[in-house]
């Protein structure tokens, strides 16, 4: 399986690169997938010149190739003015509409304080919503004082749980059904309830 992982961190370091990979380890830590991860910022120039003219440049293009044909997506902005930055946005714009049609993905945000931490519920799960993508659940807020304190891995291991669940659900990978088969359907709600952590 693919997993790709988008990070518009800005710094070099960067927090959000930061958050993207301690995700991203934990996915691996639960499931087999090869990673790509696409730094935005080394795109920048490239994302606005699609905007303008409508074609995308060859690294841009190879990055939106390999969004759409990932297995699951991670996707960590900064927060900038209470959203997610431009720069993370602009890339989902040039993203063709239908590339995150019923693909999992983890949403993450970093930001200076705690503030912000609704920009996941109030900004990312309504994008990605749109886009038709699968949000898992759980989203991952880090503020700087997160870092090094109690909560912060807590949620990076639920999270990862949920996407790397959700990715060998709808990973192709079983046998091809056979007209004796028993043909089970299970209600989404029952899925994600089976990936909540029991008390």
């Amino acid at each position: 399986m693919k997993l790709v992982v988008v990070s518009a961190g800005l710094s070099v370091p960067s927090s959000t690169r930061l958050l993207a990979d301690r995700l991203t380890t934990a996915v691996q830590g639960r499931t087999p997938v090869d990673v790509e991860v696409i730094e935005l910022r080394e795109l920048a120039v490239e994302i606005a010149q699609n905007l303008t003219n409508g074609f995308p440049g060859r690294r841009l293009a190879a990055a939106l190739e390999a969004v759409t044909e990932a297995d699951g997506l991670i996707a960590v902005t900064p927060v900038f003015s209470a959203s997610y930055s431009g720069l993370f946005k602009s890339f989902f714009d040039v993203l063709d509409r239908d590339a995150l049609a019923g693909k999992p993905v983890l949403i993450a945000a970093t930001g200076g304080t705690a503030r912000h931490s609704l920009v996941l519920d109030h900004a990312l799960r309504p994008l990605f919503s749109y886009l038709k993508a699968v949000v898992v659940p759980t989203g991952v807020y880090a503020a700087s004082e997160d870092w090094g304190a109690e909560g912060l891995p807590e949620r990076i291991e639920r999270a990862a749980g949920e996407l790397a669940a959700l990715m060998r659900g709808l990973s192709g990978t079983t046998r091809p059904a056979k007209a004796d088969d028993e043909v089970k359907v299970v209600p989404f709600a029952e899925q994600l309830a089976a990936l909540r952590p029991t008390a």
